[in-house]
């Protein structure tokens, strides 16, 4: 195991200093379970066994409280909780609740514990622990992100499903007279000896009036009859037909529409405007001020955004450097000590380490989220409540928020989350949050739906943040010998928190991420430094966060060394890798492309690069041809590890389309400033990859890692430096920089 660097070892210092000073109320404190939130508007006759179960004599009600923006986390949840309950998925309906913080998640804290997230080891769970015991009691997150829902729910969950199930069958047994120990469930019902069945629903009634069961034990892997087998997800035939609700779709009575116009430069101030066109535009109801600019209310969206585009304004300046080259500038003068977040990695001594040297420089752009669904939220404020119908990845902080503005009291604040057309990151904001507020407070008694024009998404996204890499490695004997790596980038955590009210102590370990934890324990000198700056653009998570430009850079850099050395690329990553959980997924790969390492021919060839993001090994083989036109991809393979899989289906439909994801921008796409305006307006000028150019990707799950982990996220690293790496192979032409367009043509 690799020294933990100085950001871990600081953690662990204090998570130890808090623990051996005494809080044993605390500890306790932490284990107790929040109050069911379902019991405070419970109809008689109805049971509600803890908050994720209800049932009543209509039918079972499963509550996923994880946002899904896509990723298949609504019907995890509720395949997780099934199978323990012994419902089948079509038995039952699914809702995704209301924000309490019963709900809390405390697996989004575990990369905040300063221990890499392949450190399973006591010391380090201990410290996770005591970090989410704390978080529980201090701020209780209820939060879907950062590939964290699958790891919180994996157990408590199932746990919910067999707390119910053993109280029905407690229920079936004061109903009938006959013993617990003689009763069996199954497709929701509980049978009685004699083959009697007892639906679920039947026994709501006695159910209610028992206390629930909370002492279950969960059912082994190999006896599931749901979980880890192909699944249909709960909300694919809606999707299929085009008739599932978006918070776009929302309708009700009398509802009006509005789009906002805000200044172009981000946090800039609108110094006037004239909406005398607008206002005598056809639907127009209103223009109405907000924070920083103002918003448009009409019959229709399109005439609001119609009407918008029509009125005059003045814009302030840009609070950041107003052309794109001047934040690259900014980035090349911050390798300094000065500058210095974190020496976050130290092994050996890469100063000391003999060996040819090779060097370079790389870059990752700005980045927008652009979901195909717009930002988009639906409110109506009367005097004493507040409904909101928006697609949030934070729900209870939206409630706070609103009734900030509002003045409502928060209990009398109530968030209906829906299903989100996408959101990679931009769903964590609550600008268009803020502004539906400000409109809807002036429009009391109306329900408004604010919908950001495409235009207006892309210019008032908080992109991903643009990193800046440097890397020496050195070579010895035909292997790498060392790598320093040192990463100037933004803090993506300080940025975001600032929007909300919150501050960041210490270094942000996302500017780092990708980088400092890659387990190869096997290479002797090894330095992972990283350098921050507060001068560029406001930025925002994204997909991946840090690891995303930081295995670009990690691999990148490896890749040129293990070239200059004359070794195999892959051959050479796994003789590096001291972590048998990344070493089967090196191999599993391998195997799937039969790669030998033998020339594919000219104008062929293939590229290999690893990825540790998110408790989660991962590896991507990319095979090109170079062609009188261009790149064409030909093949892709994957292979990761999640440990135990809920759904296989799901799982590979996440490694394809997230591998996609992470070519189709490594390709295309940057987001880039001029007099302090963001360039690109819409997909045109920020486009993906188109279907010609998706080439097939197999996939394969391996179980060996120790915990269960998330998989929205982990595709992502991998893809761009596999990319790069294998257009090396078959041109010679090494790329450092993204978008790859900018040097070479695609097909």
């Amino acid at each position: 195991m690799p020294s933990i660097g100085k950001i871990a070892r600081r953690t662990f210092l204090t998570g130890s200093a808090a623990m051996a000073g005494g809080v044993a109320f605390g500890v306790y404190a932490a284990k107790r379970p929040f109050d069911n939130p379902n019991l405070d508007d419970l109809l008689d006759g109805t049971a509600s066994f803890n908050p994720w179960v209800i049932v009543d004599s209509d039918k079972i009600t499963l509550i996923a409280t994880h946002a899904d923006k896509g990723q298949g986390i609504f019907s995890a949840q509720a395949a997780l909780i099934a199978e323990e309950l012994d419902v089948d998925l079509d038995q039952v309906e699914v809702s995704f609740g209301i924000p309490d913080k019963a709900y809390f998640n405390r697996a989004s804290i575990d990369a905040m514990a300063g221990f890499p997230m392949y450190d399973v080891s006591p010391t380090a769970e201990r410290v996770r622990g005591f970090l989410g015991g704390m978080a529980k009691l201090a701020l209780p997150m209820m939060v879907t992100g950062g590939s964290s829902a699958t790891p919180d729910v994996y157990e408590k969950l199932r746990e919910a499903g067999a707390c119910a199930r053993e109280t029905l069958k407690l229920a079936a047994a004061k109903q009938s007279g006959v013993s617990v120990g003689q009763l069996k469930t199954a497709h929701g019902a509980v049978i009685l000896p004699d083959g009697t069945e007892l639906s679920y629903t039947s026994l709501a009634g006695v159910a209610a009036t028992i206390e629930p069961v909370t002492d279950v034990a969960l059912r082994d892997s190999k006896d599931w009859t749901i979980v880890g087998k192909p699944m249909e997800r709960v909300d694919i035939v809606q999707k299929s037909t085009g008739t599932l609700t978006y918070g776009i779709d929302y309708r009700t009575e009398d509802m009006l529409f509005a789009t906002i116009k805000v200044n172009p430069r981000q946090g800039g101030a609108m110094n006037d405007y004239n909406a005398s066109a607008a206002l005598g535009m056809p639907g127009v109801r209103e223009v109405l001020e907000i924070t920083g600019g103002v918003a448009v209310v009409a019959d229709n969206t399109w005439r609001a955004i119609q009407a918008a585009n029509a009125i005059e304004f003045e814009w302030g300046k840009a609070p950041y450097p107003a052309e794109q080259y001047q934040h690259w500038d900014v980035l090349s003068g911050i390798f300094d000590d000065e500058h210095l977040n974190a020496e976050a990695r130290v092994e050996g001594d890469v100063d000391a380490a003999e060996g040819e040297e090779v060097s370079g420089e790389y870059r990752s752009p700005y980045i927008a989220h652009a979901p195909l669904e717009p930002l988009n939220a639906t409110m109506l404020v009367t005097e004493d409540r507040v409904d909101i119908w928006t697609g949030h990845q934070i729900q209870m902080f939206v409630e706070q928020i609103v009734s900030e503005i509002t003045g409502v009291d928060q209990e009398n604040v109530h968030l209906h989350n829906m299903f989100m057309g996408g959101s990679f990151g931009h769903r964590l904001e609550f600008d268009f949050i803020k502004q539906t507020a400000e409109i809807a407070i002036q429009m009391r008694g109306t329900p408004v739906q604010m919908t950001y024009s495409r235009e207006e998404d892309f210019a008032h996204d908080f992109p991903r943040h643009i990193t800046m890499g440097r890397g020496v490695a050195k070579i010895k004997d035909g292997k790498v010998n060392a790598l320093d790596v040192q990463i100037a980038g933004q803090s993506v955590m300080r940025s975001q928190m600032s929007r909300i009210g919150f501050s960041l102590p210490g270094p942000d370990t996302q500017l780092h991420e990708g980088a400092w934890d890659a387990p190869m324990f096997n290479l002797p000198n090894l330095r992972v430094r990283s350098y921050l700056t507060e001068e560029l653009a406001p930025v925002s998570s994204w997909r991946a966060v840090g690891a995303g430009p930081n295995v670009f850079i990690y691999e990148t850099l490896l890749d040129e060394a293990i070239h200059a050395a004359g070794a195999d690329p892959l051959e050479e990553r796994i003789r590096l890798m001291g972590h048998d959980v990344s070493v089967k997924v090196l191999e599993a790969v391998g195997e799937m492309c039969s790669w030998n390492g033998s020339d594919l021919g000219d104008g062929r060839g293939r590229g290999v690069a690893y990825g540790f993001s998110f408790g989660v090994a991962a590896a991507t083989v990319v095979e090109v041809v170079n062609t009188d036109s261009g790149i064409k991809l030909e093949k892709v393979w994957m292979a990761a590890d999640v440990g135990k899989v809920i759904d296989p289906v799901n799982l590979e439909s996440m490694a394809q389309g997230g591998t996609v994801f992470g070519l189709g921008h490594a390709i295309n796409c940057e987001i880039t400033y001029s007099d302090g305006m963001v360039e690109q307006s819409n997909y045109h000028a920020h486009e993906g990859m188109r279907i010609w150019q998706c080439p097939p990707i197999e996939f394969r799950a391996l179980e060996n890692n120790p915990k269960i982990r998330g998989f929205g996220e982990p595709p992502i690293p991998p893809s761009a430096p596999a990319l790069g790496n294998a257009i090396f192979a078959a041109t010679g032409q090494r790329i450092r920089e993204m978008p790859f367009n900018k040097y070479i043509n695609f097909v």
